[in-house]
């Protein structure tokens, strides 16, 4: 049996395992903070923005972050319906209602149309999801939350290292939030970032984030409002001090993989991938394979043939409104269409161009018959 092919996992080398170490012997009493400080410094500094908060999650950024904005009872929160349940939980949590809009069929992120449409008097925020790396069109969200005086949000858990037009993913809404779980390109176990350039907006954040308590606050131990507890420790911090001096070379390696899949596959007609148009840079966090319908080609034909190869292979995500928690049942023709003939392709660091090969093979074996008798019609299709 050949060595199993992972999805994903983290790139750690001695640098990390030496600023944890160092973090662990040191980083107590009043050190406990000092990795904590540097990270969100040195994540600002990389983003391009004026504030950053380390936190336990993309989740907790994102909460805290609709919670400082006011987002709650009565209140309309327009997102992706192609989206990982992280994404609307703080929705939920905060009372209000998500309203789930479809998605492009090229870059699988939120239509800008679709968001005008929905846009209603109850309407308190739109979220922009940077999916698997890709970009959301960042030019045409803003003008509308400008237009119609609607912050937009960048949820770029996925996005580290994707630029639009000169500009970071996370860099340019009301505040943007960051995922650093172990599946991530920059890592640090589980943790997440906020930021913003907004100061008021950050201070807000601030306090939330520390039990309610304000930064000029002079009594010890004295809240100001009910806030949160979703802090990153000063040892998951030190690890993304690490990984963050390596950064370019993590992402480059991200990207490096992506385009090895887009060659091997390049002969393939009837697929698509992850894009990448002018004047912007995708991070390349997950490659994806996207078959045109009439390759016949499905997600599960997909699964049990990397199941037999040994390969791990991720689903494209359900769209939201398809789970049970949620009554809404919108007509989002390729946030329904696309998950049912795609699949998430293996992309870590040190992975080989033989693992490479092997993962292009096999779905090469699973399209092999179904779409070559017909790659004429199949190019001009799609």
């Amino acid at each position: 049996m050949t060595n199993r092919i992972f999805y994903t996992k983290p790139s750690i080398t001695q640098l990390e395992t030496d600023y944890a170490t160092d973090a662990a012997a040191t980083g107590w009493g009043a050190h406990c903070y000092d990795y904590i400080n540097r990270f969100e410094r040195d994540f600002k500094t990389y983003l391009g923005c004026g504030f950053a908060i380390a936190t336990s999650s993309c989740t907790g950024a994102m909460h805290m972050g609709l919670a400082a904005l006011g987002v709650g009872e009565g209140d309309d929160v327009i997102l992706a319906d192609t989206n990982w349940v992280a994404t609307v939980s703080p929705i939920v949590h905060l009372g209000a209602k998500p309203v789930f809009v479809d998605v492009l069929p090229d870059s699988w992120c939120i239509d800008p149309g679709e968001v005008e449409r929905h846009i209603t008097p109850k309407t308190k925020a739109i979220i922009a999801t940077h999916l698997y790396g890709n970009l959301c069109d960042m030019d045409a969200l803003l003008e509308i939350g400008k237009r119609r005086g609607i912050p937009v949000i960048e949820d770029a858990a996925e996005a580290v290292g994707s630029v639009w037009n000169g500009r970071r993913a996370g860099s340019m809404g009301a505040f943007g939030t960051f995922s650093f779980h172990g599946t991530k390109t920059l890592t640090t176990g589980e943790g997440g970032m906020f930021v913003t350039n907004d100061a008021a907006l950050y201070e807000r954040v601030l306090t939330l984030s520390n039990h309610g308590r304000a930064r000029g606050q002079t009594k010890q131990f004295w809240p100001d409002a009910i806030g949160f507890k979703y802090k990153m420790s000063n040892i998951q911090a030190a690890i993304g001090c690490a990984q963050l001096e390596r950064i370019e070379e993590l992402v480059a390696r991200k990207r490096a993989i992506l385009a090895a899949y887009m060659v091997r596959l390049s002969a393939l007609p009837g697929i698509s991938m992850n894009p990448e148009y002018s004047g912007t840079i995708n991070g390349a966090w997950m490659p994806t394979a996207v078959f045109h319908p009439s390759t016949g080609t499905t997600r599960e034909m997909m699964q049990q043939a990397f199941e037999a190869a040994n390969i791990d292979a991720r689903v494209f995500f359900y769209p939201l409104s398809s789970l049970s928690m949620f009554e809404d049942r919108p007509e989002n023709v390729n946030a329904w269409s696309i998950p049912g003939r795609a699949i998430n392709l293996p992309s870590y660091h040190d992975m080989s161009e033989a693992d490479i090969d092997r993962v292009a093979a096999t779905l090469l074996d699973v399209a092999a018959g179904r779409i070559y008798h017909n790659s004429t019609a199949l190019r001009q299709s799609v």
